[in-house]
């Protein structure tokens, strides 16, 4: 059932992407009076097709879902199709694609690449729009061995500004850093003091520190790379819910709404401390200092001790609230398409860096991902909820885009460099350059995807 559930995610949204981009080229070439003979969803054997319009253009779903294709008049494959008349009209030679100019034939072939960005915008817009839940940016308590905490950083801290660009979610911390980290930049974070609940007073002044992100590899940034930094999320204050009876809290004396201070003189500054240092101390006896409304009590409590994967941990039959503090704010139309294009331009510049790193050899090859791990993305991302899958949607729409703009004969951006060629030069491309730049363009492509494949294939192996 896993594995049906996957397919039909990665193919739903491998459909949806492929269909936009080539979408793309379809109205563009309309628009610029370029008869289309076919629109492909898919490549290989024709498994359905019918014709619609006054040109009859022929719509078509193939067998293999991983492609599709544009195909309009074109007067270099009237040797090679049979789909298109053999001797054109004058109508018809006005049509023609390779008859129009430079930059309507820029045009079309730039739409497809343009509409993958586009859905991304709008992806991105229905989410800040609908409202993510998402935690905020506020900071858990560094080991001292971190740069976060060498840093300055102390715990509580709510991060509200990355290098002077405000932030409020931590995601979007992330967001930064990793940026930042990729260009060796260090990363100057506003930091402002949340004040206890029930305390009084003005917030107060926000203050700056900086840390360096020199210290981290390329590896890191495809991994967990905050928690290197000492950046964990804080979570919610350790109070305590319901208590089992016969438990241990109960036979010390804890009640639900106790707030734990400290234990054994160690400060517990969350949930996830708490839940920590118990499971550390099986039968050991601990010194809980606890806030019952208001005042702070003292309690001895010794842990049951219980298996867990082989492990003895301890436990305290006590319900406690483990959650970081979610933010859940919902943008105007205007503000959620501003926020979707500055998504999409920044993930855009982040892969391309990415890509770029990559050539030099400085980032390994080892992150090129294919189909095999895009559908297993898509399958997760879809059981966690529509919020994550649609977030998934969009990055590869952008991802698509921009690969396809990469100048690589027989994509979009091959074809680009022609036409910019010809415009340079105010001929077009010699006939034989483009047939050796197609074969090498496809050499190109299969090189990259035997690469995905096998670390496709090495990436969801058990290890």
């Amino acid at each position: 059932m896993s594995l049906i559930y996957t397919t039909l995610a990665f193919l739903f949204a491998i459909c949806i992407l492929i269909a936009f981009h080539e979408l793309g080229h379809y109205f563009a070439a309309r628009l610029c009076n370029v008869k289309v003979l076919r629109f492909s969803l898919g490549m290989g054997k024709v498994v359905f097709s019918r014709r619609f319009g006054a040109d009859q253009t022929e719509w078509v779903i193939s067998a293999l879902p991983l492609g599709g294709y544009v195909k309009m008049l074109d007067l270099r494959e009237q040797d090679k199709s049979a789909i298109a008349p053999i001797a054109l009209t004058p109508f018809e030679l006005k049509r023609e694609f390779t008859g129009q100019s430079v930059w309507k034939r820029m045009a079309i072939v730039a739409a497809g690449p343009a509409a993958n960005f586009l859905l991304a915008i709008v992806l991105f817009s229905v989410l800040f729009m609908a409202g993510v839940p998402e935690p905020v940016a506020k900071l858990r308590m560094p080991t001292a061995s971190t740069p976060a905490y060498q840093a300055g950083i102390r715990g509580d801290e709510l991060v509200t500004a990355v290098n002077g660009k405000p932030i409020q979610l931590w995601a979007e911390l992330r967001w930064e850093l990793l940026q930042l980290a990729l260009d060796k930049q260090p990363a100057k974070l506003t930091l402002m003091t949340r004040p206890s609940e029930g305390s009084q007073g003005s917030h107060p002044q926000p203050h700056e520190i900086t840390l360096s992100l020199n210290q981290l590899s390329t590896d890191d940034l495809q991994t967990n790379f905050l928690n290197k930094l000492g950046l964990d999320l804080a979570f919610s204050r350790a109070q305590l819910g319901e208590i089992k009876p016969d438990s241990p809290a109960m036979r010390a004396g804890l009640e639900k709404g106790d707030t734990v201070i400290s234990i054994g003189g160690k400060n517990i500054p969350d949930s996830l401390e708490l839940i920590e240092t118990v499971r550390a101390a099986p039968d050991k006896l601990l010194h809980f200092s606890v806030d019952r409304s208001g005042v702070i009590r003292e309690f001895s409590v010794t842990p049951e001790a219980v298996a867990d994967n082989g492990k003895l941990v301890g436990k305290l039959n006590v319900e406690v609230r483990s959650v970081p503090e979610i933010l859940n704010h919902q943008d105007s139309l205007f503000t959620a398409i501003q926020k979707a294009s500055q998504r999409t331009w920044s993930t855009s510049v982040l892969i391309l860096k990415t890509l770029g790193k990559m050539v030099l050899g400085e980032v390994s090859l080892k992150n090129v991902t294919g189909p095999l791990t895009i559908a297993d993305y898509a399958g997760q991302t879809a059981k966690i909820g529509w919020i994550s899958y649609v977030s998934f949607l969009a990055f590869i729409s952008i991802s698509l885009g921009v690969m396809n703009l990469l100048p690589i004969p027989i994509l979009d951006g091959g074809h680009l460099l022609y036409y910019a060629l010809e415009v340079l030069t105010g001929r077009p491309v010699p006939p034989r350059f483009w047939e050796i730049g197609q074969r090498a363009g496809i050499a190109v492509l299969m090189l990259l995807m035997a690469v995905a494949f096998y670390n496709d294939i090495v990436r969801l192996l058990p290890s």
